[in-house]
């Protein structure tokens, strides 16, 4: 009895590899991951080509790519304060949410793993009020930013060193549809 099963199972198992050969071939060429920055071309003719995916002055995904990186600001242990560093990295922010008054943007504030939760959160609320400060002080109008903590419950690197405790104390600008 416990045979039959098997060549049962077996046979099954044949059957339904066989039905999956038959599904539909893969694409030539994958599409750009969701939320890409890429700008890719479809073929109109043999010559000529068509942008599919442009990036539209002033959206979510433009302010990503004229910051190129300085969307995120780092900050020491244990600390708030913007250093020159960050500093020019929120001016070029304030350049472009100047530039685009209708905006608005979040600033999630991180920290390491080390210390509590309640800790860590406490301190991602005053990184990202911090660089809020900073924004409205170069002109940006504070009732277009808001401010976000995940203390440590959202790190950009897992490892528990050094290297990654610093990638996860930062502050990201966020812009919003």
């Amino acid at each position: 009895m416990a045979q039959s099963h098997v060549i049962r199972f077996g046979g099954a198992a044949m059957l339904a590899l066989a039905l999956s050969a038959c599904g539909a071939k893969p694409p030539k060429e994958l599409p750009p991951e969701p939320g890409s920055n890429v700008s890719t071309t479809v073929s109109t003719t043999d010559t000529q080509t068509a942008p599919v995916n442009q990036t539209v002055a002033g959206s979510p995904a433009d302010f990503t790519a004229q910051m190129m990186g300085r969307d995120t600001i780092h900050f020491a242990l244990d600390k708030y304060n913007i250093d020159p560093v960050a500093g020019s990295a929120l001016q070029g922010q304030a350049a472009w949410l100047l530039k685009y008054p209708l905006r608005h943007a979040t600033i999630e504030g991180h920290a390491d793993e080390r210390g509590t939760r309640d800790y860590n959160l406490a301190l991602g609320e005053r990184r990202a009020t911090a660089a809020k400060n900073f924004l409205v002080s170069l002109g940006v109008a504070a009732d277009r930013l808001t401010t976000v903590s995940y203390g440590k419950e959202r790190p950009v690197d897992t490892a528990s060193t050094e290297e990654a405790w610093a990638k996860n104390r930062r502050a990201v600008t966020v812009v919003v549809e």
